[in-house]
């Protein structure tokens, strides 16, 4: 069996301060996605670019601080890309794109759709992501390849996947448009790989700093590991991983069997 992680660090270099590396030397993951990097290559602390036993590949965004994705995996990919062939989305580090045999792996930090006044404005962008990814991993479905997309999307897909739900309904991250772009990836096919093995409520990946959210479990599941059809075939279990602190978001992954591969 292989382990997939992915993990929304909310800035490497803070991340490192408070444990990653003894959670990654623990964790053994065979591929690790992190995203909100927030960093160059060049800043990051060099056991943490080239951990011992793994390769890694960081696509930054052009603004410093900002945005950024880091991919991690026991063996070279047999190709990376990182463009969705527009510049929009690619000066914000939003998107490695790995294959492993037959396995691709997507690994993506989805936009939010708060502006900088926290008014929706960005919403039409992040579906447009949203949009030009789907069709991106639809050539690889074409293709015969599994794929899987880990990562943070950004969005809570019901009301069982927030705390609150009625409070947030004008929110971006719980807003019906955002919501129906979900509902789209699932009608076409792609399964909620957590869902698929958990149907309970209280599971979450995200939690606001503030006035005790995560001690409270008042939080949002808005990472995931969506599964293609052709790779779900392969995926034995999946979870969250609630209990890693060091970022405001969790830890999630699935466990594969080998042959996802070949």
């Amino acid at each position: 069996m292989k382990t997939i992680l992915s993990w929304n660090v909310n800035g490497l270099r803070a991340a490192t301060r408070k444990g990653f590396l003894a959670w990654f030397h623990e964790a053994q993951p065979d591929i690790l996605g992190v995203q909100e990097v927030r960093a160059l290559r060049e800043q990051l602390d060099p056991e943490v670019v080239s951990p011992k036993g793994w390769v890694s590949d960081f696509f930054p965004a052009e603004r410093k601080g900002y945005s950024g994705v880091g991919l991690y995996s026991r063996r070279p990919p047999d190709a990376l890309e990182t463009s969705l062939g527009e510049s929009r989305f690619d000066v914000e580090g939003r998107l490695q794109i790995a294959r492993f045999g037959r396995l691709v792996i997507a690994n993506g930090y989805f936009p939010n759709g708060n502006g900088k006044d926290r008014d929706n404005s960005r919403v039409p962008y992040k579906l447009d992501f949203y949009r030009a990814l789907f069709d991106r991993l639809d050539e690889e479905r074409r293709a015969g390849r599994r794929v899987l997309v880990i990562g943070d999307f950004n969005t809570a897909h019901r009301p069982i996947d927030l705390a609150r739900p009625k409070q947030n309904e004008k929110i971006s991250g719980f807003l019906p448009e955002e919501r129906a772009e979900m509902d789209r990836w699932f009608d076409a096919g792609w399964v909620d790989t957590f869902r698929h093995y958990n149907s309970g409520p209280g599971h979450y990946t995200w939690w606001s700093q503030r006035q005790g959210a995560r001690e409270r479990n008042v939080g949002w599941r808005i990472d995931y590991v969506l599964a293609s059809s052709g790779a779900m075939r392969f995926v034995r279990r999946a979870f969250i991983l609630p209990g890693v602190h060091g970022s405001d978001h969790c830890p999630l992954g699935v466990e594969i069997e080998d042959s996802i591969f070949d």
